[in-house]
């Protein structure tokens, strides 16, 4: 049950998208080279090593983002927007006004979240009993 473009102001997503795209897209490249920063002090060789990390994670972050706002865009193209990718039911549009590249209605995605952080609680403990 696929919205259409038409009759559902897919446009309206679409332009959203679009800028969103750009803007992910303008930030990655301002992060080309994350600099690898050296010092003789140990306090700022940390601090180095602190801000690098995070710029890698802002990077990583912001390339998923990127990766699902262009998936958003092929679901308009292709007539699948606004349908959840696990039940097949309609995606809220307050949930799409609030997040366009939504893949899933809240319920399927509250789902998923879920397994996804028993998956990571079940890897740190066997971490922890592994040491």
């Amino acid at each position: 049950m696929a919205m259409k473009r038409a009759d559902t102001g897919m446009g309206g997503f679409q332009d959203v998208l679009e800028r969103k795209e750009a803007e992910l897209v303008h930030v990655l490249r301002k992060r080309d080279g994350i600099a690898i920063e050296k010092s003789a002090d140990e306090m700022d060789e940390i601090q180095y090593a602190s801000e690098r990390d995070l710029a890698i994670r802002n990077v990583d972050r912001e390339s998923t983002l990127l990766r699902e706002v262009k998936a958003a865009m092929r679901r308009i193209h292709d007539g699948s927007f606004g349908t959840c990718m696990d039940c097949e039911s309609a995606i809220s549009p307050k949930r799409l006004a609030a997040v366009p590249w939504a893949q899933r209605c809240i319920q399927c995605q509250d789902a998923a979240d879920q397994g996804w952080r028993q998956t990571t609680d079940l890897e740190s403990g066997a971490l922890v009993n592994a040491a």
